[in-house]
C-alpha cells in the first residue's frame, strides 16, 4: 500500500465532508427565514380572524360629558 496514496485520499474525503457539511448549513439557514416569515403571518392572521368574529367589539366609544 501506498501510505503517501492513502494520505492524500483520506485528505480529499476530509475536504469533500466539509464542503457538503457547509453547504447543508448553508441550505439550512436559507430555510429558516421563509419559516419565520410564515410564523409571523399565520400570528397576524389568526389576530384578524379573532377579530372578525366581534368586529363591533371595541369599534365604538360612548362618550357623555
Amino acid at each position: 500500500m501506498d501510505i503517501a496514496a492513502l494520505s492524500m485520499g483520506l485528505s480529499q474525503m476530509k475536504i469533500q465532508q466539509e464542503a457538503s457539511m457547509s453547504v447543508m448549513k448553508m441550505a439550512m439557514d436559507s430555510a429558516k427565514a421563509p419559516v419565520e416569515d410564515l410564523a409571523k403571518m399565520l400570528d397576524a392572521n389568526t389576530k384578524m380572524m379573532e377579530q372578525s368574529v366581534s368586529p363591533s367589539v371595541g369599534s365604538n366609544l360612548d362618550i357623555k360629558l
